[in-house]
């Protein structure tokens, strides 16, 4: 999990990167944005995941339902919170940062 939650955050600094070169500095800042708001809710489910996995137990079907709806709602909240408060919001670059943070999973799926 540790894997994919640190390819997205390179791969939403790679969006980022291109997204200034392309549209400057708004442009770069709602990319990074739009990645960070998959990579953070992305990276607590994780962590908890994990956490709960080492419990006597073990991670149950129901804790991983729960954490999924949270990182749902968390991300939603996020790119709500981002909506509301950046003035200088570039969509198009919010949703490219998103977009190649959230598929980049799928360059794990080719590496091997």
């Amino acid at each position: 999990m540790l894997r994919l939650v640190s390819l997205q955050l390179m791969a939403t600094v790679v969006a980022g990167v291109i997204a200034a070169l392309i549209g400057g500095a708004p442009a770069m800042f709602s990319a990074v944005i739009g990645g960070i708001c998959c990579v953070v809710p992305n990276g607590l489910m994780a962590f908890r995941l994990y956490v709960n996995s080492k419990t006597p137990g073990g991670a149950n079907p129901f804790s991983f339902f729960i954490w999924e709806f949270i990182k749902i709602a968390l991300t939603l909240a996020l790119l709500g919170a981002t909506a509301l408060l950046y003035r200088d919001l570039n969509w198009l670059a919010l949703m490219a940062g998103f977009i190649v943070a959230l598929k980049s999973y799928i360059i794990l799926l080719f590496r091997q």
